[in-house]
């Protein structure tokens, strides 16, 4: 049995993951930002901490007597104002939650990373690809990259760290990303669709390759998390079907959608209010991402989830918890 502290553990993905780890006979601990968003994990018998990957004393205290750091805490923000918050926390964040944990002379870090280090590239991606996103124009993209070397600088300095990169993440708990898209299918207000596709991976997959990388994964390897691929086009005809709403037929071409965001977002400077669409967001449902996941699925278990069961699961869930129409 192992003590792990789980960062952004209040979040979608961190549920799944403390769940998986006490599904597994491990202690968890919680570390929080805010009072408020405790609730999101007020069912688990675990042990919370505050503090805040931007303060490295409270990634110090909390790390005492860990065995094991997951670090899923991250910022996906696309708009423009957001960046500099966003560059503090996936590279800063990342740096302090390393120094941390070769302070507390933890065992292992886990950290999250994401396939958008990958870039945007029209070959296969593989964990052996090149980590276009350092250089990539999309923040978010260039500071998980960023974030990523982080966490290699403290395998250097000697701290055993597994990384896993996540593609499209899905199912139960999810109301921001496609849970969103699921609620405007519903309320019929979609406006359009993207040209692009994407892996969608079962969140609950990802948690419990998670838990397998910190019990046996190798140090220093890394790991592509994806599931079955699918066009937008293709996903949103499948909500729309599944939950008996019309959906379109067609998607929108790529340059009238990047032509609108540009237009939302200058927009946006002068309302002070965040667009739904962003050029940095249009660039990744742009974009075709297709990956080799062998790797995981061969050495840490990675199981793909039907698409269609996976949205099946996820409209179940936001129907249990009312979030759709009847």
């Amino acid at each position: 049995m192992a003590l792990a502290l789980v960062t952004g553990a209040t979040g979608f993905l961190g549920g799944h993951l403390v769940n998986e780890l006490l599904e597994r006979g491990h202690q968890v601990r919680a570390l929080y930002r805010s009072p408020s968003t405790l609730a999101a994990i007020g069912e688990y018998d675990i042990e919370t901490v505050r503090g805040d990957v931007l303060d490295r004393s409270s990634l110090e205290h909390a790390m005492q007597g860990v065995d094991w750091v997951f670090h899923v805490a991250a910022s996906t923000a696309s708009w423009k104002p957001k960046f500099a918050e966003q560059t503090a926390i996936n590279v800063g964040g990342t740096e302090n939650v390393v120094a941390a944990a070769l302070a507390a002379r933890v065992k292992r870090l886990i950290h999250t990373s994401s396939v958008a280090v990958y870039g945007f590239t029209d070959d296969y991606i593989s964990e052996r690809s090149p980590h276009l996103g350092l250089q990539s124009w999309v923040n978010y993209s260039r500071t998980k990259a960023l974030g990523e070397a982080k966490a290699r600088e403290g395998l250097a300095k000697g701290l055993d760290v597994v990384i896993v990169n996540p593609t499209h993440i899905l199912g139960p708990g999810d109301t921001q990303s496609w849970g969103r898209l699921i609620l405007l299918v519903d309320q019929r207000k979609l406006p359009g669709v993207p040209p692009g596709s994407g892996a969608f991976v079962d969140v609950r997959q990802v948690a419990r390759a998670q838990v397998t990388a910190a019990e046996q994964a190798r140090s220093g390897e890394s790991f592509l998390l994806g599931g079955e691929e699918a066009t937008f086009l293709d996903l949103v005809q499948r909500i729309g079907a599944m939950l008996g709403k019309p959906a379109p037929k067609r998607a929108v071409p790529a340059l009238a959608l990047r032509g609108y965001a540009r237009a939302v977002d200058a927009w946006s400077r002068i309302t002070g209010k965040e667009p739904d669409l962003t050029p940095e967001s249009v660039a990744f449902v742009c974009h075709h991402m297709r990956c080799d996941c062998r790797k995981a699925q061969t050495e840490l278990g990675l199981q793909t989830t039907p698409l269609d069961r996976l949205l099946g699961d996820t409209i179940a869930w936001m129907r249990q918890q009312r979030l759709l129409s009847l």
